[in-house]
């Protein structure tokens, strides 16, 4: 074993053992965190505009802090943007990480020194979680490869100004720059489909030991190195690749296939990271759920999901949760977001320690007839009824269809796979929806819905859909879900 796999471990050891203490300690963990982040909110504009002075309980924070999005927080954000300082969190934020958004344009999430060091923390903490647990440190004396965006970064009043994953990219550890991969040169590209050709290039004949990315990208890039090499799978090209770090999308819809192209299985660490911040990471291979980070930086709220659109939603701290429940996820973070509605939607598969699973997001679902699917549900179904028929799919979009030519209205799913779809795959899939979602159930057997329909895509279909749109690889994802056709008219 080499120094650095021996060190590897006692890192590990060492580190996690922190981790327990937090993890184990849950409440008081976020009781400093919430005391922490309320010492600073009364020194900001933010702050003294809701009266933070005066809030000493949690009671008092909801009162005075409402629930946000971006729109809500837009006048600050603009106002760090020219140049203020002490609007949102004391001081000026360090970078703004850029996103996309389908209502707000592209929206500058601050973050702070405290918030890249959160995220770079925890992103080490999944590794160390895995060598602990598994005792697998070789990958550490082989190449790495983190499929990203672009590194390159803009200035705004001083603050950089970049994608997430390109501002993380900035600060890869010194000890790991001789085994990461691909070259920075490289990492600059901007057009994906030349990218990935020049990844394939760059790291074919590289000892390859750890592959992170988002599955589709990461799919993309094992297509193009199998076509250029002629080999039958990545262990064909990589005989010591190990350790899978993947997140961004659920999983398991792509497992299949992954393990086609891998030639095998190896262990996979799923992440939660975020530009608002780093939420979960699967701290055990054989625990289900990704542990919540509470030595993050946020102060956690919680939404139930059937309540998040009345007027005046249940608020609760994380200690008031309960299993299996979907939540729609709110932060408070020590990069300044207040009361911030992400977006997406959550369970809990355990208190003790606090582990969640994503459920989805609370504005992809189907609900055309008062069904209210949601991405776990089709998820769950299609990843069974695919493995029960021995079909690879690479990638599904579900829409609903309710003005058809003819006929009732029914959902319809967009499959893009090499495989034609079996006889019963239809019927499959639909009454696997029907267990998944008893609304939905009762819709088909009230004769409002029919059963579903599904239109198989070529290879290929959903990258292009994704590059006409300028979303093709990086961070990007393709919404499995939509409650009306914008997605699903152009992909026909």
């Amino acid at each position: 074993m080499s120094l650095k796999s021996i060190g590897a471990r006692l890192l590990a050891n060492r580190e996690c053992s922190k981790i327990d203490g937090w993890a184990k300690n849950p409440r008081q963990a976020q009781d400093k965190t919430f005391q922490f982040l309320l010492k600073t909110l009364r020194e900001t504009a933010f702050g003294k505009d809701h009266n933070a002075a005066q809030i000493h309980s949690y009671e008092d924070f909801k009162n005075a802090i409402k629930l946000n999005d971006y729109e809500n927080l837009r006048p600050y954000v603009e106002r760090v943007k020219a140049g203020e300082s002490d609007v949102l969190w004391t001081g000026k934020p360090m970078y703004f990480c850029k996103t996309s958004g389908t209502t707000s344009g592209t929206k500058y999430i601050p973050m702070t020194q405290l918030g890249i060091e959160a995220q770079l923390r925890a992103a080490r903490s999944s590794l160390l979680c895995y060598i602990r647990e598994s005792g697998n440190s070789r990958f550490t004396n082989g190449k790495m490869i983190f499929l990203q965006g672009n590194p390159e970064m803009e200035k705004q009043n001083g603050i950089a100004v970049g994608r997430l994953s390109g501002i993380v990219a900035h600060h890869v550890p010194s000890y790991l720059q001789k085994n990461r991969m691909p070259s920075w040169e490289t990492n600059c590209m901007d057009d994906w489909e030349k990218k990935i050709d020049a990844i394939v290039d760059e790291t074919m004949h590289a000892d390859m030991r750890l592959i992170s990315g988002i599955p589709p990208w990461v799919q993309m890039y094992f297509e193009r190195l199998i076509a250029k090499t002629g080999k039958k799978n990545i262990l064909e090209i990589f005989p010591n690749f190990s350790v899978f770090a993947q997140g961004g999308v659920n999983y398991e819809p792509y497992r299949g296939v992954m393990e086609k192209l891998i030639g095998g299985k190896v262990d996979t660490i799923e992440t939660y990271p975020a530009s608002e911040g780093f939420i979960a990471y699967q701290d055990s291979q054989t625990e289900p759920g990704l542990l919540l980070n509470l030595d993050a930086g946020i102060f956690y709220e919680f939404v139930p999901a059937d309540e998040f659109h009345s007027e005046n939603p249940t608020r609760l701290q994380l200690s008031e949760v309960e299993l299996g429940v979907n939540y729609a996820i709110v932060l408070n973070t020590s990069s300044g977001l207040w009361g911030y509605i992400i977006g997406d939607t959550v369970k809990f598969v355990s208190k003790t320690p606090y582990r969640i699973v994503v459920s989805g997001r609370i504005k992809h679902f189907i609900s055309a007839f008062g069904e209210h699917v949601i991405a776990e549900e089709v998820e769950k179904a299609i990843t069974q009824v695919a493995e029960q028929f021995g079909v690879m799919v690479q990638e599904f979009h579900v829409a609903p269809q309710v003005s058809p030519s003819q006929g009732l209205p029914y959902h319809e799913w967009f499959v893009e796979s090499d495989d034609a779809m079996p006889n019963g795959f239809e019927f499959a899939l639909d009454n696997a929806m029907q267990v998944q979602n008893s609304y939905y159930k009762d819709l088909i057997t009230g004769s409002v819905l029919r059963p579903l329909k599904v239109t198989v895509l070529p290879r290929g279909s959903f990258n292009k859909y994704m590059d006409s749109i300028g979303k093709l690889g990086g961070q990007n994802k393709l919404p499995r879900l939509s409650n009306d056709r914008a997605i699903a008219d152009k992909l026909v």
